[in-house]
């Protein structure tokens, strides 16, 4: 890769070769070049700087560390690590970016963050970064992922926000979008829309993934200091895939670490039954940007389906989309029930409950240690599990228990 990637993907048009874009009714371009434009104003700014890395080592705990998973690595070879995001505060690496948007929103003058939430992690992560900057907070949430996440919407109430059910479509995260997007357009001028993932208009993938770079930056010189070495292979869950960009962001220029995007295989590979996007989507248009989409026979958005609320969006971030047309990622699936055995033995070999969107990475980072049984395995592990424990149980701990 060039040395100068970050300056040159997104073009000033917000593009990753033909991905990305802004696609968006006219009322909105003039409220996303103000974004734009605050944006490069601060994000370089001293006191911007300053203020961010008080707020992520004295309020958020970073840096999260490194950890050898010894008894992992023990059962299926090779040498696995784990990011431990989990560690983050508000339990997953969504904070990272909240808390940088929110810092833009003040700055911009905004009264409310307005934002979108599948697993729950987002939601609960915006409404900190309010409660934290005094701003009003609406969360958009499916009905399905409400009763799957049900910890999390107490966690959004408890930290003052607003949560607002959708019930249309299949109820889940892109109709949360949608719904969200739909309160923003009512009002861009008090509110701004954080955007949870690498995905949306511009410049919100490119955003997004500055702010979580910071995940990257960190587990290279950890893993360094560690071992000695860079990790063989890097690997972290994709559904929007901001967890995944800010890691391989650390390791975008380091052409001898491979890197690997687990969706999730859901059900089967029949079309509404998965999320694999990389693995069966074409290009498209979805939420103002383009990128790889799943897509029904009429071109629209398709339904899709996965036991991790977080992962089920039809689309994906369109720097990803990038990625893997130029061969720089490797994307791969992991089924539930995959994801579902590596929730629990991570729980049990290691004592760290994963979100089951982690868990989907983990399921695959132990398949590749045994095909390389002596390459070392980096995960990062996005969130923890707390969030998933009764929707796990209900379901399937008559299985594990």
């Amino acid at each position: 890769m060039s040395a100068n990637y970050f300056k040159k993907y997104p073009s000033k048009d917000g593009f990753y070769k033909e991905y990305g874009g802004a696609f968006l009714p006219p009322a909105l371009e003039a409220e996303m070049k103000k974004i734009n434009d605050a944006y490069f104003a601060i994000s370089k700014s001293h006191s911007f700087i300053s203020e961010l890395r008080s707020i992520r080592k004295h309020y958020q705990g970073r840096p999260t560390p490194v950890y050898y998973c010894n008894r992992l690595s023990e059962k299926y070879g090779g040498r696995i690590y784990l990011k431990r995001e989990d560690l983050n505060h508000s339990g997953a690496h969504k904070l990272n970016h909240c808390m940088g948007e929110a810092l833009l929103a003040k700055y911009l003058g905004k009264k409310k963050l307005i934002a979108e939430t599948g697993a729950g992690q987002h939601g609960v992560a915006l409404a900190t970064a309010a409660a934290y900057f005094g701003l009003e907070c609406e969360i958009h949430m499916g009905e399905v992922d409400i009763a799957k996440e049900h910890p999390n919407v107490v966690r959004m109430e408890i930290l003052g926000a607003k949560v607002v059910p959708v019930s249309h479509g299949l109820k889940t995260l892109k109709e949360a979008v949608d719904s969200a997007f739909e309160a923003y357009v009512k009002d861009p001028i008090n509110s701004i829309y954080c955007i949870g993932s690498v995905v949306g208009p511009h410049p919100f993938p490119m955003m997004v993934r500055d702010f979580q770079k910071v995940v990257g930056d960190e587990a290279r010189a950890q893993f360094l200091e560690m071992t000695g070495e860079l990790p063989d292979s890097v690997v972290a869950c994709v559904g929007g895939g901001s967890n995944a960009m800010g890691i391989f962001s650390g390791f975008m220029n380091d052409e001898e670490v491979d890197l690997y995007g687990v969706e999730p295989g859901g059900r089967s590979m029949n079309l509404g039954d998965h999320a694999a996007t990389m693995a069966k989507g074409t290009p498209g248009l979805i939420h103002g940007f383009k990128c790889y989409l799943l897509q029904d026979e009429k071109g629209d958005p398709s339904p899709v389906y996965s036991v991790a609320s977080g992962l089920d969006y039809p689309g994906v971030g369109p720097e990803h989309s990038m990625l893997k047309d130029i061969k720089r990622a490797n994307y791969v699936v992991a089924n539930d029930k995959e994801a579902i055995d590596a929730f629990f033995e991570l729980s049990r070999l290691e004592g760290i409950i994963p979100a089951l969107e982690s868990s989907h990475a983990v399921a695959f980072a132990t398949k590749l240690a045994q095909e390389q049984p002596q390459k070392s395995i980096l995960v990062n592990l996005s969130g923890r599990g707390d969030k998933d424990i009764d929707f796990v149980m209900e379901n399937y701990g008559k299985d594990y228990v």
